[in-house]
């Protein structure tokens, strides 16, 4: 039996050695006589990988000026010219690797025939005979076309004949396309170094915090190594291997005479001398650090929806350069931690920064009083707070979409409207039982005008004011605004409409549908980035714009990378966007937030607006100047239980009742860091208004048609100038009856009048992610000076502005955009 076995594996050496000597007399011939053409096909397509498919490289993530900030990779490699790379680097590489490197043509076949029939003879793995171009072959497929696949990283190291010839083959295919400098520089940028380090830059770096052009002998030995065995020979966990085999390298460069022995000599009396820890980059956005960790993240989110997968941010090479505005991050991270400290059981304090613009909204901070970590005992968070939803809500200032709603609808920031103590909507209802809605204490009852009443902020008028404008309109004049992720993207809930959920009703739809009057009092989740946009939205007339991180994207190659987003477009009339910039101009004169504007000395005319929810679970301030737009939320995310508020103090805590405001500890976050980042800008006043937006337009009483047939409740709509649309919604009233229509009051000719039919039919209850507030018991008092900003004293339906219940579990996707 052994007999017959030795026979066999000398006929098969002699069979492979004939081949590899055809091969070495005739390469092409040899090769192609052996591999089918089947097996040439995927020699081919190797080949052309190898010439045309890019390695994996770092993408950098810059400010607005240019500076990094992050760094993200799946390897750590950055390119490297061949003149970026010493020739004591390239010595050394072939002095161990292929000293015969210049003379062959991509295969050293008498060492290939010696290798393999020495491995044979033994059984096992002796000696190596693949040229720097084989191994180029052979790290190129494991490293760049199977990275990240195991299965394939086997296949393409697989102990095979056919693999080996396969090889062979590439690599004869390579010497003929590619200068053996080219092939040596592509090796070079390839390999692993260990520890996580691709490529000779990216080694030079982190191993000694040099540049491929200046590595000694010495370390260029080392790196050089490395190669053979990154594990074994890893500098950091086995220094005496790699010395060992660093030494290994400087004899053989000074025996094939590519450097003197005088220097080999110092060479190997130099220790190894690499940077402890390694200065490799960091990896992601947390590496952006506290301050901009966040920013990071939402660049991140925004560019996948644009289209990027995350393997292509790792691996592509990108410069990607930002609008984060340095300066205003600093300011706006410092005044959050003012307000509420970093390190704050369950209090969140987070600010939105965006520049308004009619070409673009530039978004210039993302910050939170928590640093962006993975550290929850240290009070980290790598959850995207200040552009992701937030499940308390943005109470009073969703009154802001009411009073444009009903500017729209041919109001007046200077019409009247009345503000009683307690109001029974006949348009709303709280499940089966009349909407009842009061004021905050401290908000008298009596008419005033819808400027007057942003400042003031009573609920019962804002509820009447939804009532005239219609709900419907109040729900779509938000998302134009900018609330656009937020009502369209998410459920009541604030929970994302990923596609398996299509076909579930979103919170626009939602509200709509059930005809939610608390929308005004802004009890659902919502988004402080697009809050902020919003704002950003009523200084740049009306224009709206995604709120974009991006200022360009270069690819490795310098070339600018075009990216989808959505275009700008004129959400409002400029005139009405104006008006509104006037009509929230008092809030910080004579309104809820005068007293954080006279304790931070913020002076600037601004549109503002204030907003408490109902069980103090949150407060928010949203804000603009003509120069910048920005909002603060501040809430409770860790809610250890329900119905829980924030009280104010030093530091605020939570408790169970709650006092917390917009006017207070929001509106002071603002205002510190708007004092700076404003600072060196001129005073801009805010624009006029015009007598049609002032005093109201040509609007007339819209008739009221509820009750009546649906036939006979258009024709009296059309006899009166006004269009008509029609919906059917489930209804115990009689099919075709007309239960609602929006708008009511005052609306301009020509308006769109939707009625709300009934069915008939009213089907079984359904489960919803979240319920509108129920009962307003807590009585709220002002934030400043004039009025109040939240709920109390309700009935049936609450009054307060949030939904009362335990905030659902923060759903990891941002809202920006």
């Amino acid at each position: 039996m052994r007999l017959r076995n030795g026979v066999l594996k000398l006929f098969g050496l002699c069979v492979l050695a004939g081949v590899l000597v055809a091969g070495m007399m005739f390469p092409a011939a040899g090769a192609l006589g052996v591999i089918s053409n089947r097996a040439g096909d995927a020699v081919n397509r190797i080949s052309t990988k190898l010439l045309t498919e890019q390695p994996p490289l770092v993408s950098t993530v810059t400010d607005r000026k240019g500076n990094p900030i992050a760094y993200l990779y799946e390897q750590y490699r950055t390119p490297a010219t061949s003149d970026e790379i010493a020739d004591t680097m390239k010595a050394a590489m072939v002095a161990i690797e292929d000293q015969r490197y210049y003379e062959h043509e991509g295969v050293d076949w008498p060492g290939t025939v010696r290798a393999f029939v020495s491995n044979q003879v033994a059984g096992r793995i002796t000696q190596g005979a693949s040229t720097i171009t084989q191994q180029y072959v052979k790290n190129y497929l494991v490293h760049v076309t199977a990275a990240g696949d195991p299965v394939k990283q086997a296949e393409a190291t697989e102990q095979t004949v056919a693999r080996k010839l396969r090889e062979i083959r590439v690599a004869l295919q390579l010497e003929k396309r590619l200068s053996k400098e080219e092939i040596l520089t592509r090796y070079l940028n390839v390999v692993p170094y260990g520890n996580r380090v691709y490529g000779i830059a990216a080694a030079s770096h982190a191993y000694f915090g040099t540049t491929p052009g200046e590595l000694t002998i010495a370390q260029a030995a080392l790196l050089a190594g490395v190669v053979n065995r990154p594990g074994s020979l890893n500098p950091v966990t086995q220094p005496k291997e790699a010395m060992f085999r660093r030494g290994l390298v400087i004899d053989a460069m000074a025996r094939q005479g590519r450097i003197t022995q005088q220097a080999a000599r110092e060479a190997k009396e130099t220790p190894l001398g690499i940077e402890q820890p390694l200065a490799k980059l960091p990896n992601g956005c947390v590496g952006a650090g506290a301050q901009n960790g966040f920013f990071c993240k939402y660049v991140e989110n925004y560019l996948q929806r644009a289209g990027f997968s995350m393997e292509q941010l790792r691996r592509g090479g990108y410069t990607i350069r930002t609008t984060l505005d340095q300066g205003i991050t600093a300011a706006a991270k410092e005044s959050a931690e003012q307000g509420v400290p970093k390190d704050s059981d369950q209090i969140a304090n987070v600010m939105s920064v965006v520049e308004p613009g009619e070409n673009k909204h530039r978004v210039r901070a993302l910050v939170a009083n928590r640093d962006f970590g993975f550290d929850k005992e240290q009070g980290e968070s790598a959850y995207a707070l200040p552009s992701s939803m937030a499940p308390p809500g943005a109470g009073s200032v969703y009154k802001t979409f009411t009073a444009a709603a009903a500017l729209e609808a041919g109001m007046g920031i200077k019409d009247v409207v009345p503000a009683p103590g307690s109001y029974t909507s006949v348009e709303f209802s709280n499940g089966t039982n009349p909407y009842v809605v009061g004021n905050a204490e401290g908000v008298g009852a009596g008419s005033r005008t819808i400027q007057e009443a942003l400042a003031t902020s009573p609920n019962t008028a804002f509820v009447i004011l939804e009532e005239r404008a219609g709900l419907d309109n109040t729900v779509e004049m938000a998302s134009r605004l900018g609330m656009r992720r937020t009502l369209n993207h998410h459920d009541l809930a604030g929970v994302p409409m990923v596609a398996d959920r299509a076909r579930e009703r979103t919170q626009a739809e939602e509200i709509k549908q059930r005809k939610i009057g608390a929308f005004t009092l802004g009890f659902s989740p919502t988004s402080p980035l697009e809050l902020a946009n919003v704002s950003a939205t009523i200084t740049s007339g009306g224009v709206w714009c995604p709120p974009t991180p991006i200022k360009s994207i270069r690819d490795r190659n310098g070339n600018e990378v075009s990216i989808t987003e959505k275009p700008c477009e004129q959400a409002v009339d400029r005139e009405l966007a104006d008006a509104m910039a006037v009509g929230m101009s008092d809030d910080t004169t004579s309104g809820t937030a005068t007293r954080a504007a006279s304790a931070t000395g913020w002076n600037r005319p601004t549109a503002a607006k204030t907003g408490t929810t109902e069980t103090f679970g949150s407060a928010a301030f949203i804000g603009a100047t003509p120069q910048l737009a920005g909002a603060v939320l501040t809430y409770i995310d860790r809610p250890e239980s329900p119905g829980m508020g924030i009280c104010l103090g030093s530091p605020p805590t939570v408790c169970g009742s709650g006092n917390i405001y917009g006017g207070t500890v929001p509106a002071k976050t603002w205002m510190r860091a708007m004092k700076t980042a404003h600072e060196g800008l001129p005073v801009a006043e805010l624009p006029s208004t015009t007598d049609r937006y002032r005093h109201g337009g040509s609007g007339k009483q819209v008739p009221e048609v509820v009750d009546m047939s649906a036939d006979k409740a258009a024709k009296k709509l059309r006899e009166a100038g006004y269009e008509v649309e029609r919906r059917t919604v489930s209804s115990s009233e009689s099919e075709g009856t007309v239960i609602s229509q929006s708008p009511r009051g005052i609306a301009q000719s020509g308006t769109s009048v939707l009625l709300s039919v009934s069915s008939g039919y009213i089907p079984p209850p359904r489960t919803v992610a979240a319920q509108p507030p129920s009962q307003g018991e807590n009585p709220g008092e002002g934030g400043g000076a004039g009025g109040g900003e939240r709920g109390g004293n309700g009935s049936g339906g609450g009054s307060g502005n949030g939904g009362g219940g335990q905030p659902s579990p923060q759903p990891q996707e941002d809202s920006g955009g």
